[in-house]
């Protein structure tokens, strides 16, 4: 029987610790425990302490997660709670995203400073943010605005807006929503148009493989069709090699025991594009999403994608 508390390791932002204490009632509404036998272990990832360039220039999503997957693999960490769309395709030997909770509102959102939505920005308007994949959406719709790199805790790019560096930026949907600041979004973005990161609003769990006693504990809190869903979207990621030099879309909703994935790829200035749309069976949700990755290569071609450089 577990005496000591069970150590959830998390990244210090507002919306992570949000994100680690979501995971931490439902795993005591799950199994009727209280609230000390939970301990929330909060870490400071290079990923948050490098804030002037983008995440392509210092090495990508990883490092978000090296340090708390440091711990977890020495066992100092029970399992990590992280935001899904921040994890890479490839995990350290050992490790496994086991769980995944019910979803959130994957679109992105609008916040406008001058203009409510992208469409309403004057021409040669500012628009912040850190996403190549955004980035590139925004210029497919709008070549005409300034498109910079803005990075920063969701706080940090408000006031950053609020004090006017930008017109607009754009935000998970999701993320404001957990923070209770879905008010603040002037436009929410069709993801037919706008689509988003693939895991876009699913918090994942990081946890041991074979450790069987935290496999039992955090499969009551797994949602299984969001398992199903990101599982299709991070197939489509890994067969791209997708990273953060690349602007790649995707997102799967299911219906029923079925499942629909779409995907797209732009090249960072947003001028090239391919999309695909591939249905099955929820249960193959990880191969729909490789199929899909293969054939939208194919079809873009290898001088696609050496084109990004």
């Amino acid at each position: 029987m577990q005496t000591k508390p069970f150590r959830i390791g998390t990244r210090g932002s507002l919306l992570a610790l949000a994100q680690a204490y979501e995971a931490r009632d439902r795993l005591m509404a799950a199994h009727g425990l209280p609230e000390d036998m939970f301990e929330v272990v909060a870490l400071t990832t290079k990923g948050d302490r490098i804030t002037d360039r983008s995440l392509a220039e210092i090495g990508g999503k990883g490092l978000f997660t090296e340090e708390l997957e440091a711990k977890l693999s020495a066992g100092e960490l029970d399992f990590a709670v992280h935001s899904a769309k921040d994890m890479p395709t490839k995990l350290p030997d050992g490790l496994h995203l086991s769980t995944y909770l019910p979803r959130e509102d994957f679109r992105d959102a609008v916040v406008g400073h001058s203009a409510r939505t992208l469409i309403d920005l004057p021409q040669g308007a500012t628009v912040g943010s850190s996403s190549l994949r955004r980035q590139a959406l925004v210029r497919r719709l709008r070549p005409d605005l300034n498109v910079v790199t803005f990075r920063g805790q969701v706080d940090t790019r408000l006031r950053k807006l609020a004090e006017g560096q930008v017109d607009a930026t754009l935000l998970a949907l999701a993320g404001l929503k957990r923070l209770n600041r879905g008010e603040i979004a002037t436009d929410i973005l069709d993801p037919q148009d706008f689509p988003p990161a693939p895991a876009q609003g699913a918090i994942c769990i990081e946890s041991r493989i074979d450790d069987e006693r935290i496999d039992t504990l955090l499969a009551a809190v797994n949602d299984q069709p969001t398992f199903d869903a990101v599982s299709c979207e991070r197939g489509f990621l890994a067969t791209l090699d997708g990273s953060c030099r690349t602007p790649i879309a995707g997102y799967a909703v299911c219906d029923g025991d079925q499942l629909r994935f779409f995907g797209m790829i732009l090249t960072p200035d947003g001028r090239k594009e391919h999309s695909i749309t591939v249905n099955g069976s929820r249960r193959d949700g990880a191969a729909l999403g490789r199929e899909a990755g293969r054939a939208i290569r194919e079809a873009a071609g290898a001088d696609f994608f050496e084109d990004w450089g």
